[in-house]
């Protein structure tokens, strides 16, 4: 029987997912079977039914909420009136990738698994559940499952015996070839490669808006430990619009200086041009690359050098190498047996590819440029809150951001790309433009201007309810509480002459905890204790919605506990029925949380 085309579909937020799908793809290839990847919203889902071999990789974010670039997929695949003979003629499995110290473990992956059986698919074997938490991290539970997994299609569907694996040893061939011009066709090689978009629809990935940024201002005290911005774009004439918990993208760039260092190490010249051309027919080029493109725009705005390189990326890079000692101890580094090794090298101290090439400058200089795609990831885009309304700053966006730096055991402290990348720009020195685009967030607030919301925004979750708390009070409607925490009043509590004017005014009810400003530390999650029968007035009585936003670590925990209790010692409810009247609120969207790790 001839084997069938296998199609991997996956969702990925943070590119883990991504990355696992297409190992699965290069595996297949090892093993002679005929392979697509792609992302599930990029595929056309009613295709389903004619697929007779599916393996599904996908992550959980947030509290068990679906990536961005499945949820139309999902939206689908849960539609009611699909029989329960839809996909009776698919062979499947699923891998999900999670975090088991959320309480949402694997939820995207254990319910899509669930839904592919009750409509009629059947499972080549049990679900994987990849654990960030496990000491080896995911690939410990992945890498058993996938040899299962290539056993069971191997049986089903065996490939003609005069075709043997392609070992790992040997490189397969690169996705793209890159055919140097022999001269520069655009003088402009080392500035942006993204265009404003001169198509009808609003901004996106593909097109995004170059804004020009008007302010980027530092809104936390000298002497604070966090550098926190508050950035504002204009987005006249842009097609942009949006509404109160929205959420603006941003894509970054990596710096002048790790850029120009990449290309040192790797003996390529910045300024040199190329076409990228697919290898197979069927594989676009990538959307954020012009035609032609120059080594710089690859380097500056695709490659992500500044990110935590995965296991894929020594596997590949070992396979290039033509330095015996620096090839043994890549290889040593991508094997199962080599994953604590490698945690400790990279994970750990979060070292990047950029100082990994450097660690093995032999390898790093003889990589061919066809496979730099292959090799290292494209820069995402990051999501950040928007942080204004329209109603009150017309043609213009604000978000609130966190400069991310901190240090491990490695010399040089680790920066967030993005948020480094913003705060570096300075309006006030010439003019700076910035690719973005807006999508709709997780909070969506009620339109009868009656209805109260209690809004939790401990630090930068502030961000969203800012919007909203100016676009509400522009159209005149009532009932806002705010509970915001921070470390000290005069370092970061932000907008607070905002918070306050809007409190004389009578527009606000503001709740505020300072956690350092007395001997026991004070969070949100206690003054919603300490507040306890207003908070139960408001959502039992008066119908109010509740929003949560922030990190996703702890405080959404402590902050449900703190819901619970007041639903039991206000409304006297059982432990059970406060559980299901949480479940009510979530349901009916009367509870919405927007968080972030």
């Amino acid at each position: 029987m001839t084997a069938p085309q296998l199609l991997v579909l996956f969702g990925s937020q943070t590119g883990t997912a991504q990355d696992v799908a297409e190992r699965l793809g290069r595996e297949a290839r090892r093993r002679r079977l005929g392979c697509r990847v792609q992302a599930l919203d990029s595929y056309a889902v009613a295709n389903l039914i004619r697929e007779p071999l599916v393996v599904f990789v996908c992550a959980t974010t947030g509290q068990g909420d679906p990536p961005d670039n499945m949820k139309n997929f999902w939206r689908f695949i849960f539609r009611k009136n699909l029989p329960s003979t839809s996909l009776c003629q698919m062979d499947f499995a699923v891998l999900g990738l999670g975090d088991s110290s959320y309480a949402k473990f694997n939820f995207v992956a254990k319910k899509l698994h669930r839904r592919l059986l009750q409509l009629g698919a059947s499972a080549l074997l049990p679900i994987c559940l990849g654990d960030d938490q496990h000491e080896l991290g995911p690939d410990a539970i992945i890498d058993p499952w996938l040899g299962d997994l290539w056993e069971k299609v191997l049986e089903l569907y065996p490939v003609p015996i005069d075709l043997p694996v392609i070992p790992h040893g040997v490189p397969l061939p690169s996705k793209f070839t890159l055919q140097f011009l022999p001269e520069v066709p655009n003088p402009r090689s080392k500035e942006s490669c993204l265009a404003i978009s001169d198509s009808l629809g609003p901004p996106s990935e593909s097109q995004p808006f170059l804004a020009p940024m008007v302010t980027n201002q530092r809104v936390t005290g000298p002497s604070h430990f966090q550098d926190v911005r508050l950035i504002e774009f204009d987005i006249t004439d842009s097609g942009i619009s949006f509404a109160a918990g929205d959420v603006v993208l941003i894509q970054p760039s990596n710096s002048a200086a790790h850029t120009q260092q990449f290309c040192h190490v790797l003996g390529l010249d910045p300024s040199q041009c190329f076409v990228l051309q697919p290898r197979e027919p069927d594989v676009p080029c990538p959307p954020g690359l012009p035609q032609p493109c120059s080594v710089w725009q690859l380097v500056s705005q695709y490659l992500d050098i500044a990110s935590v390189p995965r296991r894929s990326f020594f596997e590949l890079l070992a396979c290039l190498s033509p330095h015996e000692l620096e090839r043994e101890k890549l290889l040593e580094l991508s094997s199962a047996q080599g994953q604590e090794d490698l945690c400790e090298y990279c994970s750990r101290p979060r070292r990047t590819i950029l100082e990994v090439l450097c660690d093995f400058p032999h390898t790093a200089g003889a990589i061919p440029p066809d496979y730099l795609l292959d090799l290292i990831p494209q820069i995402r885009p990051r999501a950040f809150s928007i942080a204004s309304s329209l109603l009150v700053h017309p043609r213009r966006l604000q978000i609130l951001v966190a400069v991310v730096q901190y240090w491990t055991r490695l010399k040089e402290p680790r920066r967030g790309l993005c948020s480094s990348w913003l705060a570096s720009l300075d309006p006030e020195k010439g003019p700076v433009q910035v690719p973005l685009w807006v999508r709709p967030g997780g909070l969506a607030f009620p339109e009868t201007p009656d209805t109260p919301v209690i809004m939790v925004g401990p630090g930068t979750g502030v961000a969203p309810f800012r919007a909203a708390v100016q676009e509400r009070v522009a159209q005149g409607q009532t009932g806002n509480f705010l509970f915001f925490g921070c470390r000290w009043r005069d370092q970061d509590f932000y907008w607070g002459d905002e918070w306050q004017e809007l409190e004389k005014r009578g527009c606000l009810t503001l709740v505020t905890a300072f956690s350092r400003e007395q001997g026991r530390k004070v969070y949100v999650q206690h003054r919603l204790r300490e507040l306890g029968p207003l908070v139960w007035e408001l959502l039992d009585r008066r119908g109010a919605y509740f929003y949560l936003a922030g990190n996703a670590k702890y405080m959404p925990t402590d902050v449900t506990e703190a819901l619970m209790s007041i639903f039991q010692e206000e409304g006297g409810l059982s432990h059970p029925n406060a559980a299901t009247y949480l479940a009510r609120l979530q349901r009916t969207l009367r509870f919405q949380t927007e968080t972030w790790a």
